[in-house]
Parts: C-alpha cells; structure tokens; sequence
C-alpha cells in the first residue's frame, strides 16, 4: 500500500529535517523514515475502522430509540439493513484487520460527535434510501454501497481531513492518497474469501522498502556529489539563493537517477517536479525542471547513467 509517491514525499520531509537538526544521526533519520511509513499504513486502518465505527453507531441509535418511554412503532421496528450489511459484517471479523488493531490499538472514541453527524448525513441522503428501499441485496449491493458510501461522504470530506491532520502529522500528506487504497481494497472484497479476506500489505514486496532506505542513505552520504552537479548547471543562478526545499528535492532526485538503473530518469523527474509544486515555491517545478535536465543531458553524454 506503501507506493513510491508516498516514499518519496516522505523522504524529501525528513531530509529537510535532517539539515534543521544539528544532532544528525542516519540512524535516527531512517528510523523516522520508517515510523512515517508505519503511520501512513495505520490511516489505512483507521478509515477502514470508520466504516465499521459508523455502523456500530447506527446500532446505538437503534436501542437508544428502542429504550425511550415511549417508543413508535419505527423505532421499535426500525430498517436493520444497515446492521446486516455483509461487508461490514466481514471487515468487522477480518483476522488481519482484527490482529493489526490488537497490535496498534487505535479509535474513534474520541471524535463521537463526528462519527454521530457523519452518520446522520449519511441516512439522509438519497444513496441510503435507495439502499435501505430494497426489497432484499445481495453481497455484491452491500459492498458498493459502502464503497458509494465512502467515495460520497468520507472521500474528501474537510471535517475529517482536519480531525485527521490533528490527529499526526504524518497524515496531513496522505490522506487523499490513503482514501484511495481503502477505496481499492473495499472493490477487491469478495463474500467467498470470509475472515481471511486480504487487506493491502504496508509494502507490496520488499524492493519497495529497499528503495525507502536506499534513497535515504544515498541521498544524505552523497550530498557533496550532487550539489556540485547542482552548483555547476546553475551557473545563470545565484547558487546561494537557491530555495533551500529546491536544494533538497533536487538532491534526492538526483540520488534516485544515479542508484535505481530500473526507474527512467524521467519517471524520476516527473515525481520530482510534482513535489516541488506542492512544497516549494509557485516557479520550482519549473526551475527544478530546467536545472534537471541540464544535468541529466550531461550525465548522459559524459556516459555516466545510460538509461532514458
């Protein structure tokens, strides 16, 4: 679940942070790599854990309707569809869903108001009525109702965004990307797989994490080297001007183009450019372009990388 685009941003956050502290230790810097990593995979459970919050909310409402003195006959006969739901049913009991919440306890507790309103606009809207007006739904209805759920009211949704930037803020960047893959892994459910149903792994093998450390290590022992070809082929530039997050998207883009003989130079400058966009200033994807390419071109006809 962990992708490169993730890795990436995560590396040029704790390089710049290597360069603010004045105790600089690799160690400590990889083990905060890998700690960012882990976070971003527990958001992946936690929205997954949303959804079943909501339901067990749901539950809630149901008997506290049912226990009022004087109870209607809708509440004491109210549309169970949602509590039946069969996915949810089977996310609830999921073995690695259950095991990684016993390993790294986490909840919702804490933002109940939310997770109440939340519920609320959801049997309001009109993908609820239809979904609870069936006369009977199989798996495949359960399923992407949730998934019609989450896209609608959980996707992109500015309250939760900001309960989950104060939350950690190793969130604030992963979260539209982490919304994502829950999106993905509610489509690849399947009513035959049970409580053995497969969640996303943290990484998809173990290269993933390989480049993770890699990239790290390369990119702060091997400072001196790139800011040289940086310095060199931004001769029309005040060096010394240079934004200091150019500085260091620019360095770790370098040390991707110069370790991973697999990934093309310009699938590396791409992810690059998209990062300075979002950390750097309104021109550095620009710059960053230009200065890259320069240095790259000349990498190529001096034979020192050969790829494209």
């Amino acid at each position: 679940m962990i992708n490169r685009i993730l890795i990436r941003t995560r590396i040029v956050q704790i390089v710049y942070a290597w360069y603010q502290n004045r105790n600089k230790d690799l160690r400590t810097a990889e083990k905060e790599l890998l700690f960012g990593l882990q976070k971003s995979y527990d958001l992946y459970y936690y929205l997954l854990l949303l959804m079943v919050e909501l339901t067990n909310a749901y539950e809630a409402r149901i008997e506290a309707k049912r226990n009022k003195y004087l109870p209607s006959d809708e509440d004491l006969n109210p549309n169970v569809r949602l509590l039946e739901n069969r996915f949810i049913r089977q996310l609830s009991r999921n073995k690695q869903f259950n095991q990684y919440l016993n390993e790294r306890p986490m909840s919702w507790s804490e933002h109940e108001t939310f997770v109440k309103n939340l519920l609320e606009e959801i049997l309001a809207s009109e993908t609820y009525a239809r979904y609870a007006g069936e006369a009977t739904a199989d798996y495949n209805q359960d399923r992407e109702f949730w998934r019609s759920i989450f896209k609608q009211f959980i996707h992109n949704n500015e309250k939760l965004n900001e309960i989950l930037e104060d939350e950690s803020i190793f969130w604030n960047d992963d979260i539209e990307i982490v919304q994502t893959f829950v999106m993905k892994s509610i489509r690849q459910f399947s009513e035959e797989n049970g409580e053995n149903q497969r969640l996303l792994p943290m990484f998809k093998d173990e290269e993933d994490r390989q480049f993770a450390l890699k990239l790290l290590h390369d990119t702060i022992l091997n400072e001196q080297k790139y800011r040289q070809l940086i310095e060199h082929h931004s001769e029309k530039w005040d060096f010394d001007r240079i934004a200091f997050m150019d500085m260091i998207i620019m360095q770790i883009a370098l040390a991707e183009i110069h370790t991973f003989e697999t990934i093309p130079s310009s699938v590396s400058l791409n992810e690059y450019i998209e990062i300075a966009k979002s950390y750097s200033t309104p021109k550095s994807g620009t710059f960053i372009n230009g200065i890259l390419d320069a240095i790259v071109a000349d990498l190529r006809k001096n034979n020192i990388i050969f790829k494209q």
